[in-house]
């Protein structure tokens, strides 16, 4: 039995019909967060699908020295509580530190584990422990059984308010590889499973300064997810994604989000959903 993990007003999981967890890689300049979260709420409005905003405040893993970071915990949460009160949309956020983790969850409706930090066990605690919905992103490098000892961490700081992201695995170098049967491994743990379309497409490290990546597969993964059976999808957007500070390369246009969430909402809908539970 898959439970539902409630994150502000939007229910994931058990039969709930999907939803989309979507927003920029990183907070660019607060104007530009809170004019883009406005269009997503719009947008998601119009489309009758249930949306959690998700940006970073800092990107601590970032290629290069020089790559753009983000203006840091403290301006970050002063956007995303601007965020919450124009918008009234629930906010999520990801920390790379536990004595950010209780900072953060004072503003923000939901935390997240980067992929790269899931097996950081103080971390995984600190977060659980703000009692705060926890969605914990799958390393490219674990196998999706794996995930059942990063679990029982959150578990054992009394915390069963968890989300489950898959992003890809890694291939050889520079590239990642989506298994759908993951999907169906890290569902056997009974949390919602997310499927982050846009960083499975990432080719890490393989641009000039930085992640590459090929957001044009982005789309045709995240319809297979969802046929799948997934309980909600991640997608990093832009309005114009070639001028992102982060990941420009498989972030996806605004703009093109309308149809491809159609498209996905008819296809959860052919889904059964007794199937998911």
């Amino acid at each position: 039995m898959v439970r539902t993990v409630q994150i502000g007003a939007v229910k994931i999981g058990g039969r709930q019909p999907l939803a989309l967890l979507a927003g920029p890689c990183v907070i660019e300049s607060r104007r530009a967060v809170v004019n883009l979260a406005g269009r997503l709420v719009t947008m998601a409005r119009d489309q009758a699908i249930p949306l959690v905003f998700k940006a970073s405040y800092d990107k601590a893993n970032r290629s290069a020295l020089t790559s753009f970071r983000g203006p840091g915990l403290r301006a970050g949460l002063d956007a995303f509580l601007e965020i919450k009160e124009r918008y009234g949309v629930p906010v999520l956020t990801d920390v790379h530190s536990p004595a950010e983790a209780e900072v953060a969850a004072s503003v923000v409706d939901a935390l997240q584990i980067p992929a790269f930090l899931c097996r950081q066990t103080d971390l995984i605690v600190a977060a659980a422990g703000t009692g705060k919905p926890v969605n914990i992103k799958k390393g490219q490098f674990l196998a999706p059984w794996d995930m059942r000892h990063v679990v029982a961490k959150a578990e054992a700081a009394g915390n069963r308010r968890l989300l489950l992201t898959e992003r890809g695995a890694s291939f050889g170098y520079n590239q990642l590889v989506v298994d759908m049967r993951s999907l169906l491994v890290l569902r056997e743990f009974g949390y919602p499973v997310v499927f982050d379309a846009t960083h499975s497409v990432q080719r890490p490290g393989a641009g000039e300064q930085g992640t590459s990546g090929d957001r044009q597969w982005a789309p045709a993964l995240a319809r297979a997810a969802v046929a799948t059976g997934c309980d909600a999808v991640f997608v990093e957007t832009h309005p114009q994604p070639g001028r992102a500070k982060s990941d420009k390369d498989n972030t996806l246009r605004l703009a093109s989000l309308p149809p491809l969430i159609a498209a996905l909402k008819a296809i959860d809908d052919v889904v059964d959903r007794r199937a998911r539970t």
